[in-house]
């Protein structure tokens, strides 16, 4: 017996939400009716240069990644993998470091 394999679409909206009802709905309602009270900060030391010595912006930022098809020489692909796993990390990472050279020069 054959099978046939069944094409499944699915769709996904991940910020569309359920509208608010009855309670809820006058709860937001008089929360946002009342007076924006400024922040106290009495309570939060000041901060200083040393404070943010070891600090880093962008730390956990991870470009998105977009999948795509490309043709290397074999050659080039072999040398890649030569160096074991990773080596579309390692692709990567030469072209965001071309990439970077590029826009600074």
């Amino acid at each position: 017996m054959m099978r046939t394999k069944k094409n499944i679409s699915v769709l996904f909206q991940h910020d569309v939400q359920p509208a608010l009802k009855g309670r809820c709905m006058n709860k937001c309602l008089k929360s946002a009716q009342k007076p924006e009270k400024p922040i106290d900060f009495s309570d939060i030391p000041e901060t200083c240069e040393k404070d943010w010595v070891g600090a880093s912006r962008g730390q956990f930022y991870r470009p998105i990644k977009k999948q795509l098809t490309v043709r290397i020489d074999a050659d080039v692909l072999e040398w890649l993998k030569s160096e074991g796993d990773g080596y579309q990390s390692r692709l990567n990472r030469i072209l965001r470091s071309a990439m970077l050279s590029k826009m600074q020069s």
